[in-house]
């Protein structure tokens, strides 16, 4: 897939991103994830690149809209493209 094809769709995981106002690059590990203290849903779950994980202070919630740079896009196949409309299933109803 093209960068330009992520334009309002989530991205596949491993994609680098920065954010808006960010100086660090951030690659993204999970997708549709709920903070609990506020119950609140993000649209991505990043860890700073090039380090990966390090703790979960280094962890970061995002939404696509906060992106302001995809330097990468992510590994995408049969089974991330199924997997896709199934979150887009499940975000409509």
């Amino acid at each position: 897939m093209k960068v330009r094809d992520h334009e309002k769709t989530l991205l596949p995981l491993g994609s680098v991103v920065l954010l808006k106002g960010a100086q660090k690059k951030l690659m993204i590990y999970g997708r549709k994830q709920i903070q609990m203290e506020s119950n609140t849903l993000y649209d991505y779950l990043g860890v700073v690149f090039p380090e990966g994980y390090i703790d979960p202070n280094y962890t970061f919630l995002f939404n696509h809209g906060d992106i302001n740079k995809i330097e990468f896009v992510g590994f995408s196949n049969d089974e991330e493209e199924k997997f896709h409309k199934l979150l887009e299933e499940v975000s409509i109803g």
